[in-house]
């Protein structure tokens, strides 16, 4: 399906008649067209079918790993190169502060640490 403008949008109806010439088109050169009814599938008789998770078992109890968890970082620790790095906390910072009076007017701005 090839348009001569890059900027036209094909329609319903253009898709669907494109579609029906290259049917035709498939026919008239000896190609033919399978009919399947509805619920067939492609899998073979043979081949059991896809097994889809049921659950309706028992919960089961897991198994605690805390202890090779913590067995595992121990030994990934001992085995760096250098100690990890240190997050650094946020420096203190000033803030400009603005005092007012009674009635809402600025009266003077001052610095206050955090």
């Amino acid at each position: 399906m090839k348009r001569a403008s890059y900027r036209y949008r094909a329609t319903k109806a253009d898709l669907r008649s494109d579609l029906n010439k290259d049917v035709a088109a498939f026919l008239s050169r000896g190609g033919s067209i399978e009919h399947f009814e509805p619920g067939e599938t492609a899998l073979e008789a043979r081949v059991s079918p896809l097994r889809t998770p049921i659950f309706n078992e028992p919960k089961t109890e897991r198994t605690p790993v805390d202890d090779v968890m913590a067995a595992l970082d121990a030994r990934r620790r001992k085995n760096l190169k250098r100690a990890p790095a240190r997050k650094r906390g946020r420096k203190p910072q000033l803030r400009k502060r603005i005092i007012y009076d009674d009635f809402g007017e600025a009266l003077r701005t001052v610095w206050q640490d955090d």
